[in-house]
């Protein structure tokens, strides 16, 4: 996320708007240059995002997370928000001046959002320096000996980016920015867990266990020595400083309560924290109201699910499944085999839905072990948009014995085809948006899309199985249970049991999952609302296509209609689409 200050808005607006052309080309093409200097600007500053997206210009580098930076970052942002604002969109295409505000969208939030300074709470069992960083080895692409010295130079720097993250952690304490102590307990655990392994059984060295045929014996001998050194002398006796940091210093410090209404202007980071993830205007309390509502309804969906298979209410369906071991994986293998057959048994079918598919290839691999015990049941990695990386779908295969298997394939379809997978590679093959709109990740949007595409399943004659339609039911509940904890917790003031405690009273989810997920809204608050929020966006959307075209409606259409923006904010969404119906009706 890039951030950015505000003390130089009106001295650089004056000359920038005195400068602003008439003529219509030169206004577009004013526009065009500043995003493509934004986005420019962004990658360079942000590294690892350039790394992911396949640019390697910058893959001996880490991003800074200094207060240096920080602060010539917000006051850059401030700049670019001015440069944007000032551009004249009269008789613009529309997508150009949907480019522009979109743009000025973003930048506004990122302004807003710094002074609740973020970057000094970097670190939950959720994400940070700790984790996030062993997470490189499966987003980068080794197929030279440039690609493992500039991952190496990228191993020797990372004491520099854990130094700085402490500092800003430090100032989180003084100013109580931190998250609850039971969470950073964990944390710490998983720092400590890397702080203690040999340097080639890190995460770090598994690139250097396995060479491209084009790389000399020598260079690989040389390279691989480089590496464990680097992660020798560097990588760990960082992990070691950082994990007695958390330990000693910064974990018993942590807070006592879970909600985010605990810290400093607590209701207004969560107001905040709602509309960023779900794009929406909607109240707490709105939200916490509505999932009261879906639960009541998917539990009605539920039921007869439960009847079918000869249950007279859910309680005692649910009691069956939690005690019979049947429906339990056997082993972290078994668990990525289903993943991986479920992902690739819809392939067949994404004709049915969509008229565009994507050239992105999809893999299923294992989650990384140093995430794995405090992370969802899988997970979705974006490929370059250039084709040098497929995307993964990372499945979690940690204490395999105690996951249930009913929603794996709900999960397959979300993270990989048709959910994240194509709606990701869709949006990255869309050559006519500036790359800001290609890659654009606005929650509500993507999640809503990867949970619309778990009933797609169904209507293409998936969930054979009654227990796996149950399973997605459950996902289907899962999500709307979301929106009552994750409020509840925030705004409500639950507590931690609660929450737990609501998850067992509608649904068999397994203990692990339960435990992981609730901590995650804890740490993240209002990003699972934008699931159930987004789903519900375009549900209500496709009945009102169905509704205006009646016998002209056709499903691959509306649905090339809903991904042919990249991600979209959800009232702009509404507006696409309304605009599409109007056009089509015409025809």
């Amino acid at each position: 996320m890039k951030l950015m200050c505000l003390g130089l808005v009106a001295v650089l607006m004056a000359p920038t708007l005195m400068a602003q052309p008439t003529d219509l080309a030169a206004r577009r093409k004013q526009l065009n240059d500043l995003l493509a200097e934004q986005w420019e600007y962004t990658l360079r500053t942000s590294p690892i995002l350039a790394s992911m997206l396949g640019d390697k210009r910058w893959n001996d580098q880490l991003d800074d997370a200094s207060q240096e930076f920080i602060d010539k970052d917000l006051v850059e942002t401030k700049k670019f928000l001015a440069r944007f604002e000032a551009i004249d969109v009269t008789g613009f295409p529309r997508q150009e001046a949907l480019n522009k505000t979109l743009m000025v969208r973003d930048l506004k939030m990122n302004v807003e959002g710094a002074k609740f300074k973020p970057w000094e709470m970097p670190v939950s069992q959720f994400s940070g320096v700790h984790i996030d960083l062993p997470q490189l080895v499966t987003v980068l692409s080794f197929s030279s000996v440039k690609d493992y010295e500039d991952y190496i130079a990228r191993l020797k720097a990372m004491p520099r980016l854990f130094d700085q993250t402490e500092v800003q952690m430090r100032k989180g304490m003084a100013d109580g920015l931190m998250k609850p102590r039971f969470l950073l307990d964990q944390a710490t655990h998983q720092a400590s867990e890397i702080a203690t392994e040999e340097p080639e059984k890190t995460p770090f060295a598994k690139p250097f266990q396995k060479f491209p045929a084009s790389i000399s014996d020598a260079e690989q001998k040389r390279l691989r020595e480089a590496g464990l050194a680097a992660i020798r002398t560097a990588v760990l006796p960082a992990y070691v400083k950082f994990t007695a940091f958390m330990r000693d210093e910064y974990a018993p410090k942590g807070m006592t309560e879970p909600g985010m209404w605990a810290l400093p202007d607590g209701a207004a980071r969560y107001n905040y924290a709602i509309r960023k993830m779900t794009t929406t205007t909607m109240s707490a309390e709105e939200i916490h109201e509505l999932g009261l509502r879906q639960v009541t309804e998917i539990e009605a969906q539920m039921l007869d699910v439960a009847h079918q298979l000869g249950f007279q209410d859910l309680a005692s369906l649910n009691e069956s499944i939690k005690n019979d071991r049947r429906f339990y994986a056997t082993s972290g293998q078994q668990v990525l085999d289903l993943y991986t057959n479920y992902a690739h048994g819809m392939e067949p079918e994404l004709p049915k839905l969509f008229g565009r598919l994507p050239k992105s290839k999809l893999e299923v691999i294992p989650m990384e072990e140093s995430r794995a015990k405090n992370s969802p049941p899988a997970d979705y990695s974006a490929g370059a948009p250039d084709g040098s990386r497929p995307g993964h779908i990372n499945v979690n295969e940690w204490d395999p014995e105690k996951r249930l298997t009913l929603n794996f394939e709900a999960i397959a379809y979300h993270e990989g085809i048709p959910g994240h997978h194509l709606q990701i590679s869709l949006a990255q093959e869309l050559q006519d948006l500036p790359n800001f709109r290609r890659n654009a990740g606005y929650t509500a949007f993507v999640e809503g899309w990867a949970l619309y595409s778990e009933r797609l399943g169904k209507e293409v004659g998936k969930y054979q199985d009654p227990y796996s339609n149950y399973g997605r039911l459950e996902n289907e509940m899962w999500r709307a249970i979301r929106l009552v904890v994750d409020t509840g917790m925030h705004e409500k003031h639950w507590t931690r049991d609660q929450m737990v405690a609501y998850f067992h009273k509608y649904t068999a989810m397994d203990e692990p999952n339960i435990q992981s997920e609730v901590d995650r809204y804890i740490a993240w608050p209002g990003q699972a609302l934008a699931y159930k929020l987004g789903q519900l966006e375009i549900l209500k959307l496709r009945e009102q296509a169905k509704q205006k075209l009646g016998e002209q409606f056709d499903i691959r259409a509306f649905h090339d209609e809903i991904l042919v923006n990249g991600a979209l904010p959800l009232d702009v969404l509404d507006q696409v689409v309304t605009d599409w119906l109007a056009t089509q009706k015409k025809q």
